[in-house]
């Protein structure tokens, strides 16, 4: 078990989200410290240590990359007490395995049933875990010690008994987190599927202010990644410098994939019978997002002056002088319509609950969030009734080219005409 860092770790949007919940010195700091063989997060017998959820990756055996969540306690009191509980609700949204902590001497709280009860309405797999079982005396006697187990027994909730301070049942804990892992259907790759072995597929990639620095962002990583598993070779090239990189090719690539924001340039170099699309476009495929934002695109011809629209992204870069967020997104948006748009900004882990002032929502591919938070993000922006698309697809529209951007789906370009 070991921490990762740097390009050759799994992304953290790619590990299994394990988040630890429970009541304010419950034990989950000690019991993430032990699970990961790290003092990762601060451990006190002050309640309301943790005070915002910290994350950290790791590799667990026999489990793989996963990403901790230590969360602030369900029961903090007062003003900001209560926003750290909703922080730690929000949590939830992005969890791939949820560990509800209690401590054994006290037994579930109406807190701790409360949030369970969440847990199994969002349909999470879920584990109690019951710690500071040490002080209860032998092993022998745990079980009939914990106050209210009768209870988590007749709602079939799966538990545990631990200690973190001696060690005990954490090995089988581990093993349990292992089989609670959802089995689903794998997402579409980003772009492997694409492509067959020796072909060539060109990556657009400028390099200007907004670029970050020293390194390329990470749908870029990961198409070059995903290129090279299915045998294909990716061909990186800046925008100013496309044309003359396809000349010297040789024979056409397969397709070429752009960074959103040079849709217009690239779309007037690459000639019209070579595949066209961009890193957000495939992100939002990745993430099973493609057909709503698709659909929720047509929403921009209709915008009328003054409506509301958010803009959210899923990182929280530093803004440059051409950030496409919030420069050249809203320049496009401007032009298209002719309207004077309200427009709001959101990023990282913040997103509304109340998204009933926005007439449309334009999201980035997301490829710092995890698949259940992007697919939470599209569902209860479906489920308010708001048209939500993402920037790729905005951004070809804007252009004139959504549907030679969306040339490799047939069944989505087909449904634009109905």
């Amino acid at each position: 078990m070991s921490g990762n860092s740097g390009l050759n770790a799994t992304p953290s949007s790619e590990r299994v989200h394990i988040g630890l919940f429970g009541r304010r010195n419950a034990g989950k700091s000690s019991l993430i410290n032990v699970l990961t063989g790290q003092s990762l997060a601060i451990v006190s017998d002050t309640p309301g240590t943790t005070t915002d959820p910290v994350s950290k990756a790791m590799e667990l055996l026999p489990l793989g990359p996963v990403l901790f969540i230590d969360t602030p306690g369900i029961d903090d009191e007062g003003e900001l007490g209560s926003l750290r509980v909703q922080r730690s609700y929000q949590v939830l949204n992005k969890t791939d395995i949820a560990l509800l902590v209690v401590e054994a001497a006290c037994g579930p709280a109406p807190e701790d049933l409360a949030l369970l009860d969440k847990i199994r309405e969002k349909k999470l797999p879920a584990l109690l875990v019951f710690t500071k079982a040490d002080r209860l005396g032998s092993p022998a006697d745990w079980e009939r010690r914990i106050p209210g187990l009768d209870r988590v027994k007749a709602l079939s909730v799966p538990y545990r008994i631990v200690s973190s301070a001696t060690g005990t049942n954490i090995a089988d804990l581990k093993e349990t987190l292992a089989r609670l892992v959802p089995e689903k259907e794998p997402p579409f790759p980003l772009c492997a599927d694409l492509v067959s072995p020796g072909d060539f597929a060109v990556l657009v990639i400028p390099i200007d202010k907004a670029a970050p620095k020293g390194r390329l962002i990470l749908p870029e990583q990961q198409a070059i990644r995903d290129l090279l598993d299915a045998g294909a070779t990716a061909i990186v090239t800046q925008d100013d410098k496309l044309a003359r990189t396809l000349a010297s090719l040789g024979k056409e690539p397969r397709l070429v994939i752009t960074d959103s924001q040079a849709f217009g340039a690239v779309d007037r170099i690459v000639p019209a019978h070579l595949p066209l699309t961009s890193f957000s476009i495939l992100m939002a495929r990745h993430k099973g997002n493609l057909a709503q934002a698709v659909a929720g695109v047509a929403r921009l011809k209709h915008l009328r002056d003054g409506d509301r629209v958010l803009i959210s992204e899923g990182c929280t870069h530093h803004r440059q002088c051409g950030d496409i967020g919030t420069v050249k997104l809203p320049r496009w948006l401007a032009e298209l319509t002719g309207k004077k748009l309200d427009l709001s900004w959101t990023s990282g882990t913040e997103f509304p609950l109340d998204l009933s002032p926005y007439h449309m929502i334009i999201h980035c591919g997301g490829c710092m969030l995890n698949e259940r938070e992007m697919q939470y993000r599209y569902r209860w922006a479906g489920d308010q009734g708001i048209p939500i698309t993402n920037y790729g697809i905005a951004i070809a529209h804007c252009h004139g080219i959504l549907k030679r951007s969306l040339g490799l789906f047939p069944d989505l370009v087909s449904k634009l005409d109905e």
